[in-house]
């Protein structure tokens, strides 16, 4: 258990309200640890590695990122209008294109079908996390799905010395439909995850907690550490350090100087292992942190009806 969340069982939330632990870090743990549900949420295990920008990059602007084992390249993809030439619609990014990802993902493997609905039913998803589903909010869901129906994503995987890779769309199909309460903007009411993509997650998911996602829903950032943690510490068979420069190149693009990425990545930890008490994560003075073998994030909290699911975990 986390230092925050034995705080919390010891002192309960209203006494530690003035004392020096973060509020956004009190509130997220003291919700989480509130949680009744055990909804289990998958990711591919590419995206525990490589991530989308956290930002709004230039609509024909094209996103890289490299680490030590994985490479992604996102292409903008190209919308048709009518007697002109095509426009790009840019590249995913944020908390909301990271939601719509783990969605498709989940409703996948829950499903075991690459046929996904992304109407009501992802509505009534968005509303159990909390997520606004009107006004600006919905707008931003709408232009991520489409950004994500037509983009490109190439993975570049090596390991032992070899590399391989994986270019694909995350969809092969969608059914857009027009919403005239938005002055006829497109929104995706079906979709189809693509063969070699559901291919690849059917082999490597990496399950996460709902509750977990829900009190991080706004924050891209503490949503790919969140992730990131899940996938690695349970294999983990000794303490493992990781440097700045390595964090910095996974999570930090867009922020220039060290000391800036430094103090935001401790900030954006504290937030993610608020929602992960079983993280076991230390800080290493200037060289970085380390990470230490640790549980799995959903299986103290995987309810008995969620047997079926249960049978897919790696």
């Amino acid at each position: 258990m986390g230092e925050v969340h034995k705080l919390l069982t010891e002192h309960g939330k209203q006494e530690l309200l003035n004392s020096e632990v973060d509020r956004r870090v009190l509130d997220a743990a003291a919700a989480y640890m509130a949680a009744e549900d055990g909804e289990i949420g998958f990711v591919y295990a590419g995206w525990a590695q490589a991530s989308l920008p956290h930002r709004r990059l230039a609509d024909d602007a094209h996103w890289e990122i490299q680490n030590d084992r994985v490479s992604l390249i996102v292409q903008p993809g190209l919308r048709a209008v009518p007697g002109q030439s095509p426009i790009s619609v840019g590249v995913p990014y944020g908390s909301r294109a990271r939601l719509i990802i783990l969605y498709l993902q989940t409703e996948a493997i829950r499903t075991q079908s690459r046929e996904i609905e992304l109407g009501r039913s992802l509505h009534a998803w968005l509303k159990r996390l909390e997520i606004p589903i009107g006004g600006k909010s919905m707008r931003d869901v709408r232009d991520q799905a489409e950004r994500i129906s037509r983009c490109r994503f190439t993975f570049q995987i090596s390991t032992a010395g070899r590399s391989g890779l994986v270019n694909q769309n995350i969809l092969d199909s969608a059914m857009f439909v027009s919403d005239d309460s938005t002055q006829g903007d497109l929104f995706i009411e079906t979709a189809k995850l693509s063969e070699g993509f559901f291919e690849q997650l059917q082999k490597h998911p990496v399950p996460i907690e709902e509750a977990a996602v829900k009190q991080i829903a706004n924050n891209s950032m503490a949503l790919d550490v969140y992730v990131w943690l899940s996938y690695r510490l349970h294999s983990l068979k000794e303490p493992r350090p990781i440097s700045w420069k390595a964090l910095h190149a996974q999570f930090g693009r867009g922020i220039i100087r060290m000391d800036h990425f430094k103090q935001h990545f401790r900030e954006t930890l504290e937030l993610a292992l608020a929602v992960y008490p079983d993280a076991n994560v230390s800080l290493d003075g200037p060289t970085g942190i380390i990470l230490k073998p640790s549980k799995p994030p959903v299986m103290s909290r995987i309810a008995p009806s969620r047997n079926a699911i249960r049978r897919l975990l790696p």
